[in-house]
């Protein structure tokens, strides 16, 4: 098991790969991990994940309260919302809540990621749902994520950003990676007509693979099996319709080349 200090430089790692991937911007973004049953290290708030170092690392208990932090520091603003999740999902180690491009568009957008364009984000992700908006660093950002945490592993923030969480630091940090990409993907396909989905069956064929592959975490296949069909219950909360999307697509092209100009 690896001491408190490497778990902080991992932290300081992944804030520094989340900031030169353009997830963040300046101070934004938080990134947790839990090292004991009451014990939880975070990134301080105002500052640049990009620019940490391990003495900046806060600790906090399970109820959100100081237990460690250097002078002129203060542990995440949102550490309410990771705190929710290490309650709601004891199999969780790590979560990290960043602003990537193109997920947070979607979640600006009012757009769920639920179309099945590619196995690996059926396999890793399935569907991505939003959360509800919620005011920064209050209880209502947990309280709008809460009910998406039995079963996804990532979730969208209603013109906010997006949150994953895993097992590890790196799970968790991969979850975002895969997430944005996933996003990324939709939306250039969509630039280049819309995409072409995977059929039900061939979802379902991946569902059935992911439970060979023994991955850890959570994920909406479960929802699909407990109702019996392919991916209608993961897709509920897809409320915009691919008209209404192209719309979106095309009025923030347009709005994107016009600030170019």
């Amino acid at each position: 098991m690896i001491g408190e200090y490497d778990v902080k430089k991992q932290i300081c790692e992944i804030g520094r790969r989340i900031y030169d991937r353009g997830m963040v911007a300046a101070n934004d973004g938080n990134i947790s991990v839990k090292i004991s049953d009451n014990e939880f290290l975070c990134t301080p708030t105002g500052v640049s994940k990009g620019f940490m170092t391990p003495d900046m690392i806060c600790k906090v208990d399970v109820n959100g309260n100081v237990l460690q932090a250097n002078k002129g520091l203060k542990p995440s603003s949102e550490i309410k919302m990771h705190l929710r999740v290490y309650k709601q999902r004891p199999d969780v180690k790590s979560v990290v809540h960043a602003h990537p491009i193109y997920a947070t568009s979607f979640a600006i957008a009012g757009i769920p990621l639920t179309q099945p364009i590619m196995p690996e984000a059926v396999i890793s992700l399935g569907c991505v749902p939003i959360a509800e908006y919620g005011t920064p660093s209050t209880d209502e950002i947990p309280d709008a994520v809460e009910k998406y945490l039995e079963n996804y592993d990532a979730v969208l923030l209603e013109n906010h950003g997006a949150l994953s969480y895993g097992d590890s630091l790196m799970t968790a940090y991969f979850k975002m990676e895969s997430l944005e990409f996933y996003a990324q993907l939709l939306y250039t396909s969509k630039q280049l007509g819309g995409p072409q989905e995977l059929s039900d069956s061939q979802v379902q064929t991946l569902y059935d693979l992911r439970s060979k592959f023994n991955l850890s975490g959570r994920h909406p296949a479960n929802l699909c099996k407990a109702d019996g069909s392919s991916c209608s219950a993961a897709k509920d909360n897809a409320q915009v319709s691919n008209n209404d999307v192209s719309a979106i697509v095309a009025e923030v092209t347009k709005r994107v080349i016009e600030q170019l100009k």
